[in-house]
């Protein structure tokens, strides 16, 4: 049986993971795989500390440059993390030839496109399953599964931390705050939450997906994003007594024509239009990506021919993500197996004239609610303004048991594009009527 060496770029929880996953399933993935894998090099910054894994000490160093030069190792893992060091690294892996499994979706989103291209300059190979959606395979599913679709629509609950405060805001008609305190008491969100909760980690992970699904690098400085901070319990009430659950969800779209941005350089031609956001989004209690809760993650695709799937489990932590390292280790595995050369190749660029559509094309329905004074004819002068910039009211609630100097006012606005909501808001936002910053959410029907 063949015996393939790797070498490990960080041993932290997820090295650790996979170390552990390694000595627990290695003779199982062996039988299936008919390949070897064992651990070669293991790269720290700190020698001396105490980790939960056993790996024998003259294994481990802190010289990264070593292990990915290291004739006897074929694959190297980054979970270094970072968009600095672990590109040097994994630049340094590439140009050695060598194949490389990383879980970095923010080194991905940053410099993919880079990446890839030293991948396949160098005869490499790069393998990223672990950096969306953590267990969920659904980079394996994009690449294989569903090569013969057009993904016309994607749909993802891409962030733990996002949901478990949402879900938990829902059940307990509880402030932000108070439940962002307890997920970072439980682990569930760090220290500085901004990469999660103000969404630039689904952010990442949105633009990898629909990098990958459309055939063209997205530059996430193209794609809207708005975080859950201004998520209220009354927001998740009022949302719920219209048959609604907010979710912060990344939306991924193709668009017949319309205006784009981020076109390929040299080139005055436009491809695909796809749409992306990713924000707080009212989701119908009777789709399913409503009852995706707590940590869970959860990525819903329709295809052109196969139609609607979904991939649905936990998209973080250690287990879950070493599963999906071990998953990349696999395959790459299989592929020097065979003769070296990739079965299927990382990202194809097949859209060269794709493109993003801008965030104020993009048509939807909006949840709105405003803190007005109470009186009559204030409804009017609101709808004054939406009318000028052409915009429906679908619904209204006007809350009792508010009263007071200023009371919540709850619209449902029909379809329009956002530039022209964006406008009605700043003159809304104008009207002395309104008392405080408005709360404007996207309402997602999956048509």
């Amino acid at each position: 049986m063949r015996q393939v060496n790797v070498a490990l770029l960080g041993a932290g929880t997820v090295g650790g993971g996979v170390v552990n996953g390694l000595r627990r399933n290695g003779p199982l993935m062996a039988s299936r795989l008919g390949v070897d894998l064992q651990v070669r090099r293991v790269v720290v910054r700190d020698v001396r500390k105490t980790r939960d894994f056993e790996v024998p000490e003259r294994l481990i160093s802190t010289d990264w440059k070593a292990a990915v030069t290291d004739p006897e190792v074929q694959v190297v893992v980054e979970l270094v993390g970072g968009t600095t060091l672990a590109r040097e690294m994994i630049l340094g892996a590439l140009r050695a030839g060598k194949r490389v499994v990383t879980a970095n979706k923010a080194l991905l989103s940053a410099h993919g496109e880079e990446l890839f291209e030293a991948a396949v300059r160098h005869g490499a190979g790069l393998y990223y399953e672990a950096s969306v959606a953590g267990g969920i395979p659904i980079i394996k599913v994009l690449r294989e599964a569903l090569v013969g679709n057009r993904i016309a629509r994607m749909y993802g609950i891409l962030n733990g931390t996002c949901n478990y405060i949402l879900t938990r805001m829902k059940a307990e008609r509880a402030e932000f705050g108070a439940v962002l305190a307890d997920a970072q008491r439980l682990g569930y969100a760090e220290a500085d939450p901004g990469l999660d909760v103000d969404g630039y980690d689904a952010l990442h992970k949105a633009g990898i997906l629909a990098s990958l699904a459309h055939g063209f690098w997205v530059d996430v400085e193209d794609v809207a994003v708005e975080g859950i901070r201004n998520v209220t319990p009354l927001d998740m009430e009022f949302a719920g007594q219209m048959g609604y659950t907010i979710k912060l969800l990344a939306a991924i779209k193709t668009v017949e024509g319309g205006a784009a941005k981020g076109r390929s350089k040299g080139s005055g031609k436009t491809g695909a239009h796809v749409s992306i956001s990713v924000c707080p989004t009212l989701v119908p209690n009777s789709h399913v990506m409503a009852s995706v809760a707590g940590v869970f993650n959860a990525v819903y695709v329709r295809g052109d021919i196969v139609g609607d799937t979904l991939y649905y489990g936990r998209g973080a932590g250690r287990d879950a993500t070493a599963s999906a390292v071990l998953s990349d280790l696999a395959d790459a595995a299989l592929d020097l197996n065979c003769g070296g050369e990739e079965r299927i190749p990382p990202f194809v660029p097949h859209e060269r004239h794709g493109a993003v559509m801008p965030s104020g094309e993009m048509i939807s329905g909006h949840y709105l609610r405003l803190n007005v004074t109470d009186r009559p004819g204030v409804l009017a002068r609101i709808a004054t303004q939406l009318a000028r910039n052409k915009i429906g009211i679908s619904s209204v609630i006007q809350p009792e048991g508010h009263e007071g100097e200023s009371v919540p006012l709850i619209l449902m606005l029909h379809d329009a594009p956002r530039k022209s909501v964006d406008r009605a808001m700043t003159a809304i936002r104008r009207l002395p009527v309104v008392k405080a910053e408005p709360a404007l959410f996207r309402v997602e029907n999956f048509e």
